[in-house]
């Protein structure tokens, strides 16, 4: 624009000289004058609309600044500023059979949540799910399962805890998560039920747990700064859940400690190992088998897990092979009882272990298949246990299963499986299930 303007200034002054010139009689003198005087108004001009055209472009560059942070805003701190709650329900069903009406695990001792379920048509855990920022330093959630249990609905507390954000400013990879929560032990307890690749939980979970400990309790943990992942915690809770039992609350009922590092490998394979320990006493006793066995004393539990992932196409939506394995070991010091075989309190002091491994496998986008093995190694039993619901009997309880599900979507699943499970030395149940997950509502995304 500048350019173009000067040209055209001095094409006027040009044709003025000229002018000027052919007509004579006029004074040297004056024409300059009159070319000076043009120029400095021209020049006076050229420099107003070039201030203004440079105020413009920096109101431009203001507003593009002002769009290009808008869009760098973390999610979450988007999600604080419009204060909208995510609110999802999960509806978990199954069709179930059994060949055997014998479930008993061979020398455990199994509460409600750990055994196999209703046979035939039946609602699971639907899950109802209420998630938000409350601010720029915390977030919140709650979640409650409907169940149906001895043919009444109930509604059951899941979690509901508050759990700190990066903005807290106390030191960056720190996190504080207080409340009700799935805590962390092992892989599978900090998952809720619907996001599991089999129908059920593996055998290990199922009598150490009571399928997931969730207690009250606070925990802390700590992403290191390092190359790769490194995470560090621990947590102290009420000591109210199974494998404890009968807290009254005046002090510390258990307490974990936990570690775990993973890293990727190339582009399209990652692993993760772990090592855990929750550590408590059953003070008023924890019960199992229907509430006919009472365990009170200590109780220490350790586990090790390990996973990997594998996209062969650099691409997990298309296909994915995916190994996890989790192993247990349990220590117990104090008194178990069987008010069914009359054993009274008989002293105990042992361990056993638990275990399982599996593999799925991502066929196409839309279908998987995978298999696995648990089984349990169980303890030595006294003789005053002999014959009660802790006594083995030589027996190890191991399950082994297959699936294939099909997800339409991430908010639809349905899945297939059949287990072949010998808990006892007296049959082996075939199992057959078809499971449906349908997720109603925005869910946030599941954890590694």
């Amino acid at each position: 624009m500048r350019m173009n303007t000067r040209l055209w200034l001095t094409a006027l002054l040009s044709l003025i000289f000229s002018t000027h010139a052919t007509a004579g009689g006029h004074d040297l003198k004056a024409i300059k004058a009159e070319i000076e005087s043009i120029k400095q108004v021209y020049e006076s001009r050229i420099a107003e609309l070039e201030a203004k055209v440079k105020s413009m472009e920096a109101s431009a560059g203001e507003k593009s600044v002002v769009a290009a942070q808008s869009q760098n805003i973390p999610k979450k701190a988007k999600q604080v500023k419009r204060f909208n709650p995510a609110v999802s329900v999960v509806l978990n069903g199954k069709a179930s059979s059994f060949s055997s009406p014998e479930s008993e695990f061979a020398g455990f001792s199994v509460s409600h949540e750990g055994e196999r379920g209703r046979e035939g048509l039946g609602l699971g855990e639907s899950e109802f799910n209420v998630a938000a920022n409350v601010d720029n330093k915390f977030y919140g959630s709650l979640t409650a399962a409907i169940v149906r249990e001895e043919g009444e609905d109930k509604i059951e507390l899941e979690e509901a805890y508050l759990q700190t954000l990066p903005d807290l400013g106390i030191a960056d990879g720190l996190s504080i998560k207080a409340g009700k929560a799935f805590w962390t032990l092992g892989y599978m307890n900090e998952h809720h039920a619907h996001t599991d690749d089999f129908a059920d939980r593996p055998l290990p979970y199922r009598a150490f747990l009571n399928k997931a400990y969730n207690d009250d309790g606070i925990e802390v943990s700590y992403v290191l700064p390092t190359d790769f992942y490194t995470e560090i915690g621990g947590g102290v809770f009420r000591g109210d859940d199974f494998p404890f039992g009968g807290s009254d609350g005046e002090g510390i009922g258990a307490f974990s400690a936990f570690a775990r590092f993973g890293s990727d490998i190339g582009d399209n394979q990652s692993w993760r190992l772990g090592g855990y320990a929750l550590i408590g006493e059953a003070k008023g006793g924890r019960t199992g088998n229907e509430d006919t066995v009472t365990f009170i004393g200590d109780s220490d539990l350790y586990a090790v897990d390990f996973r990997y992932t594998y996209a062969p196409t650099g691409n997990a939506r298309e296909r994915e092979w995916i190994v996890q394995g989790e192993s247990f070991w349990r220590s117990e010091d104090g008194t178990y009882e069987d008010t069914n075989a009359g054993t009274g309190a008989v002293a105990h002091d042992d361990t056993s272990v638990g275990w399982y491994a599996q593999t799925v496998y991502k066929f196409h986008p839309a279908w998987r298949a995978g298999f696995r093995y648990s089984e349990l190694e169980s303890p030595d039993i006294l003789a005053g246990l002999n014959g009660s619901a802790l006594d083995g009997r030589n027996h190890d309880p191991r399950s082994f299963g297959a699936m294939v599900d099909y997800t339409n979507s991430e908010f639809s699943r349905i899945r297939f499986q059949w287990n072949n499970n010998k808990l006892n030395n007296q049959t082996t149940d075939n199992q057959f299930m078809i499971q449906y997950i349908m997720s109603v509502g925005a869910h946030g995304a599941h954890k590694y």
